[in-house]
């Protein structure tokens, strides 16, 4: 009795082992009953039929990502370029993409290559250089809707990096510096127009300054001939009147004044003198007291 006691526990072990399955967290795993997909399971423990049911296919239901490798792609001008790039995919039915497709993973990411090489082909390379986000929205919309039936989803499609040959990469930098070249020109004689602008705003201001300046200068000249005008006028009129009532003093004034204005105007001349002066020079400093008693009269009459 012991081999067959030892043989059942065997078999019950078998059983229970073969009956028991545990998936794990972020997978599911289809079952087969003789060969036919019958159900999923999904995370936790579970218990089919020994021995009749079977897992199918065990599948990752996290986000997944593929390398697309680079490649070749002729734009619609000619332009050969390098290309690569990333897809991010999930799986959302197990049961289609166990059985509605062989070799997911291979099918998903030839799809791709097959779509980008159809998109960056009809476009120009200014287009694909300039344009990323576009490309990566048509790729994601075409290969999402393809990729449907099999029961994933493509959630992100990334072009990674686009090289241009090298004779073209050349050339789009002299272009380049050019254009920089060109926008530094243009700047630098806007700047040299606009500091023409200022300096001749500046000359501009500067001589109408100048010219205030020499109509204020002439205005406070004629202001200080006109007093010396009226001053004189006044004098004048002061001598003239103590002339007429007989003022010797007033007589020597004159004289003095005509006396004076001769030896400055002979001190001034440029030629080489000598001046002597007569002896009747006391007289002219006579005169010039006459011209203080003058004064003091006329003041006197005032007061």
């Amino acid at each position: 009795m012991e081999p067959f006691i030892g043989i059942f526990v065997v078999l019950c072990i078998l059983i229970i082992f073969k009956s028991v399955k545990s998936v794990p967290q972020g997978y599911e795993f289809t079952v087969e009953r003789f060969g036919k997909y019958t159900g999923t399971l999904e995370p936790g423990l579970h218990f089919i039929v020994p021995f009749v049911d079977t897992i199918g296919a065990k599948l990752s239901m996290m986000e997944t990502v593929l390398d697309v490798p680079s490649q070749e792609v002729i734009t619609k001008d000619n332009a050969m370029v390098q290309v690569d790039g990333v897809v991010f995919y999930q799986v959302l039915n197990a049961a289609r993409a166990a059985y509605e497709v062989r070799d997911l993973e291979r099918a998903t990411l030839n799809l791709t290559m097959t779509n980008l090489r159809t998109v960056m082909g009809s476009m120009d390379l200014d287009e694909l250089l300039s344009e990323r986000d576009r490309i990566n929205a048509r790729l994601l919309t075409i290969v999402d809707e393809a990729t449907e039936p099999w029961g994933i989803k493509v959630t992100r499609i990334e072009i990674k990096d686009i090289t241009p040959p090298r004779e073209l990469v050349d050339s789009m930098n002299r272009q380049m510096k050019a254009e920089r070249d060109k926008r530094a020109t243009i700047l630098e004689a806007q700047g040299d127009r606009q500091a023409e602008i200022e300096r001749a705003e500046g000359e501009k201001q500067s001589k109408i300054l100048e010219a205030e300046g020499r109509r204020e200068a002439a205005f406070r000249d004629a202001e200080a001939r006109e007093r010396l005008a009226e001053a004189e006028a006044g004098a004048t009129r002061m001598v003239s009147e103590a002339i007429a009532k007989g003022d010797v003093q007033a007589v020597n004034y004159f004289v003095a004044q005509k006396y004076v204005e001769a030896l400055k105007e002979f001190a001034h001349s440029p030629n080489e003198k000598l001046v002597f002066m007569p002896m009747e020079s006391s007289g002219v400093i006579g005169a010039i007291g006459g011209i203080a008693e003058l004064a003091k009269n006329a003041l006197g009459k005032k007061g």
